[in-house]
């Protein structure tokens, strides 16, 4: 595979550049071309610029209004609403954490809901810029229905991640947890589906509900859930909180993330964010550091997040390489 080394800094410029090409407006297409180059960053390709010709194609065909403008309203005290009118997620989300963040250190907690949405691409890379605030940030994300039930082979449910990320005294999080109901992002089965490589097991299950190697079969299939029966537990209470909660669509009725059938997903998202001063204080903070040290100084352990804070090191440094063929494709259209 030929790559081509780009700076963070190019690689959100082109993104933007096809986006805004596309018919995005400059407001909608920012945070996302900020959010790829992040994604770039932390070593998650499958979210990154691969993703770019397909937001941009469902712009065109109207699966989502690169033009939307997000409505955010206050129905309570510490909660908030987002209608992000079948545009990008990640306008939403920059919208309505403007106002929960100061919220959450008035009220201790505050919510967010987001509906009519797209896919927000890494939920940890929202739920980071939470901590980097100093709040406690969880977050989850619900998707079109491709995991099956324990005991049925129909898929009900989406890969459905969660988050959470807690402030560190550096400014950066101390830990940061990003994980799917699914053993694997279906991403990364579409992405060897396009590259013709097989999947390893335990990756998707067949339209029968039997492991599959074939990301064709899977996808035609259903993921396999993360943990068995405990991976569609988890993606049953992020459809709650993500979907039920805030009027968005269920995994099961919601349109594909890819292709251009089935108009707009109307997707969701839920952010609670919470000011750890609103607990036990400082405290808090020292119980924070001595959970992470007791996985530190054991030999050869690592906390959930330290591949991709590694990845985003080097890439501030070095860039990130590209596959050229992805290059070339947005490339052609920025260039009409």
């Amino acid at each position: 595979m030929q790559t081509e080394t780009l700076t963070l800094a190019e690689i959100e410029e082109i993104a933007f550049a096809a986006l805004t090409a596309a018919g995005t407006s400059p407001e909608n297409a920012h945070p996302l071309a900020k959010a790829t180059a992040e994604t770039e960053a932390d070593g998650v390709a499958s979210h990154g610029l691969a993703y770019i010709p397909i937001y941009c194609e469902h712009v065109r065909c109207g699966k989502v209004d690169g033009q939307a403008t997000p409505v955010i309203a206050k129905p309570r005290p510490a909660f908030l609403t987002a209608d992000a009118a079948t545009g990008f997620a990640h306008a939403a989300i920059d919208a309505g954490f403007a106002q929960l963040f100061p919220l959450a250190r008035e009220m201790g907690v505050a919510g967010l809901s987001i509906r009519n949405s797209y896919n927000c691409g890494v939920l940890g890379c929202h739920t980071r810029r939470m901590a980097e605030a100093g709040l406690i940030g969880l977050g989850f994300t619900n998707a079109p229905a491709s995991i099956a039930p324990s005991g049925g082979a129909k898929p009900v449910v989406g890969t459905n991640p969660f988050s959470i990320a807690v402030p560190g005294e550096d400014g950066k999080p101390a830990l940061l947890i990003d994980q799917s109901a699914s053993t694997i992002a279906k991403s990364e089965v579409m992405k060897h589906a396009r590259e013709g490589r097989p999947i390893p097991e335990g990756w998707a299950l067949d339209a029968d509900g039997n492991p599959t190697t074939d990301p064709a079969v899977g996808l035609k299939g259903s993921m396999a859930p993360s943990g068995g029966y405990k991976g569609v537990g988890v993606a049953l209470m992020v459809e709650v909180l993500a979907a039920a909660l805030s009027g968005a669509h269920l995994g099961i009725q919601a349109s594909p993330f890819s292709g251009t059938a089935g108009g707009p997903p109307r997707t969701g998202q839920f952010f609670l964010a919470i000011d750890p001063s609103a607990g036990d204080g400082a405290a808090t903070a020292v119980r924070i550091s001595q959970l992470v040290a007791a996985i530190r100084d054991q030999e050869g352990a690592h906390l959930p997040g330290d591949g991709r804070a590694a990845a985003r090191a080097r890439a501030e440094v070095s860039g990130v390489a590209v596959n050229t063929a992805t290059l070339d494709k947005i490339r052609a259209i920025i260039e009409g």
